[in-house]
């Protein structure tokens, strides 16, 4: 979070800088900012295979620890194992989760738009259809449920 906090004045300054030099320069600038954007990309991709690559799992939670149980009242440890490379199935199903909620939602975000401006298209001209309209609207959005569904499932399940 401070992260976020931190950055987003550094965000806010440069979409004001991308939005001034796109509406002096044009076609030239969007050409910059496009190549500039997929330099970032690679960057990123690479820096993260790095870390990826060299990290290792913390020695004390790679080996499990056999403990004699004092009370009944003291919790249980946890025994998860890390993989070589880090990963527990934990962060795995975590990961998992992440992904199909937001790949849902951005597939419901692009129905809802189609289908959305296509209802108000045919509303405008016949308002008796809204009701069948809307259903239509709310099938699109009913993929992102479908993914909350799918994400809890799986943090569920790990």
């Amino acid at each position: 979070m401070t992260a976020w906090l931190i950055a987003l004045p550094a965000l806010v300054v440069g979409t004001v800088v991308v939005r001034a030099v796109v509406r002096r320069r044009g076609q030239s600038a969007v050409r910059l900012m496009l190549g500039f954007n997929a330099a970032l990309v690679v960057v990123a991709l690479s820096v993260f295979g790095v870390v990826l690559a060299t990290s290792t799992p913390p020695a004390e939670a790679s080996v499990p620890v056999a403990t004699a149980p004092v009370a009944a009242d003291v919790p249980a440890q946890d025994t998860t194992e890390l993989s070589e490379s880090g990963w527990s199935a934990r962060s795995a199903a975590l990961l998992g989760a992440s992904i199909a909620v937001a790949g849902c939602g951005i597939g419901a975000a692009i129905g809802v738009a189609y289908t959305g401006a296509a209802a108000l298209a045919a509303i405008s001209e016949r308002p008796e259809i809204f009701g069948r309209a809307m259903v239509i609207v709310g099938l699109a959005e009913g993929i992102a449920i479908y993914g909350l569904i799918v994400g809890i499932i799986l943090i569920g399940q790990s």
